[in-house]
């Protein structure tokens, strides 16, 4: 009998550390689902005031080319024509 009190026993302590190991591992899991939503938050965040940045960045190009500068010249004259072909392209869409 005492051989059975102690395969009760030893299983016992087993599921014990199996339900302690099973708390351990969701509260871990919760405190990684926590730490991705932040880091996709940060993510997010970062990459719209990169594209903003982008964009600050183009209107600057436009306007140094505007100025004179001989280095994007080329770059702005390039995207006013092509505004102007989207101009032109609505206009005729506006037409139909």
């Amino acid at each position: 009998m005492s051989a059975i009190a102690e395969i009760i026993d030893t299983l016992e302590n087993k599921i014990e550390k199996l339900f302690f190991k099973i708390h351990s591992l969701k509260k871990n899991n919760q405190d990684l689902k926590v730490e991705l939503s932040n880091a996709v938050k940060t993510i997010e965040h970062q990459s719209k005031e990169i594209e903003i940045l982008k964009s600050q960045y183009e209107t600057l190009k436009i306007a140094n080319g505007l100025l004179g500068s001989d280095e994007t010249k080329r770059e702005t004259k390039l995207k006013i024509n092509s505004l102007i072909r989207e101009i032109d392209y609505c206009i005729a869409q506006l037409s139909d």
